[in-house]
């Protein structure tokens, strides 16, 4: 199969799992993606990055595959991950409802549409709540048919904001009421989505979320695409974007200038706002009241960069390329 064949046909999926003070738990997890019980490797798997965040203790795990392997490799891994961490003893700054808290699963090539990452999706959620009894899902994006409900919109119906969630209250799609120590998982389908994460130099919590409100993509005037929060992060403000893939071409009010890396799914073309136009933004607002950017994080990768790095992976055999890839790409 050569490379271009390989990135038709691959996905991604950004497996956030509630756990980052144990590396080596996290790697574990990772593992059971790449590997299966007799220590087998999947073939056309790999798990290009781990990123780690100890104040959130929440980890995100890339891995891509095949659209016929995503399914099994994913699973594997939420199973492993179910098995080692106990949401009654889980502590964190990011909110969270869940072990393996976010499943998503995305589109990498022209080959692979959204519908078929969403069948992919609802076949892991039934799939959890059946290997790992007590396990339950939440359904978003086109994984959440008919109504095509967003994360964000799901994550305030699943109370995931809340401290302490009400879990006789939640109404999983997937599995019996949510066990507290499983929590509930949420699982879904859309283009890509990335994670772009600004932090400015100050404890003044009130001031970021005031800066979040201003970028985010309900406000008039936002950034297309962009969710946020605004959460302490190692004694200063982190603002948290999720930066979702928007169909056609930006508003030309909201590009600053700036290129929108675009790609297409199914002869639709998507875009997503630049890392450095959110970092800019954000930077302006935080400087309009005296406070700097102490810099800027993506977690992983844009979605150019995790097509091109997954071909290369596979293309040299490489299934732990987490450990490979500051080699490749400083």
């Amino acid at each position: 199969m050569t490379s271009s064949s390989l990135g038709r046909r691959l996905v991604a999926c950004l497996l956030n799992v509630s756990e980052a003070r144990r590396k080596d738990l996290v790697e574990t997890v990772a593992r059971a993606a790449l590997y299966n019980t007799e220590g087998v490797r999947r073939e056309g798997t790999t798990v290009l990055n781990i990123f780690n965040d100890h104040d959130y203790n929440r980890s995100v795990i890339t891995i891509v595959a095949s659209i016929d392997s995503i399914g099994e490799a994913v699973l594997s891994a939420c199973e492993k991950a179910c098995g080692l961490i106990d949401m009654r003893v889980h502590t964190g700054v990011h909110p969270c409802m869940g072990a393996v808290d976010l499943v998503p699963i995305y589109p990498l090539g022209e080959e692979v549409g959204v519908e078929d990452c969403a069948k992919e999706a609802r076949a892991v959620a039934q799939g959890l709540t059946e290997r790992v009894q007590g396990t339950s899902a939440f359904l978003f994006g086109w994984a959440d048919s008919p109504l095509q409900r967003g994360l964000a919109q799901r994550r305030k119906e699943m109370g995931w904001f809340k401290k302490t969630p009400d879990w006789q209250a939640i109404r999983p799609d997937v599995g019996p009421q949510p066990q507290e120590r499983f929590g509930i998982t949420g699982v879904g389908a859309s283009p890509y989505v990335m994670n772009c994460n600004v932090t400015i130099d100050t404890q003044d919590i009130a001031m970021g979320r005031g800066i979040a409100t201003a970028i985010r993509e309900s406000t008039p005037g936002g950034l297309p695409g962009v969710q946020v929060l605004a959460l302490p992060h190692e004694g200063a403000v982190e603002i948290a974007c999720n930066v979702e893939s928007v169909k056609g071409s930006p508003p030309s009010h909201v590009t600053a200038g700036q290129l929108w890396p675009s790609f297409s799914i199914g002869g639709q073309l998507y875009c997503h706002a630049p890392a450095s136009l959110i970092t800019t933004w954000v930077a302006e607002l935080a400087a309009r009241q005296g406070v700097g950017a102490k810099g800027a994080a993506l977690v992983g990768f844009t979605p150019l960069e995790c097509r091109g790095l997954a071909e290369l992976a596979l293309s040299q055999g490489i299934a732990e390329f987490w450990k490979e890839q500051n080699k490749i790409r400083m």
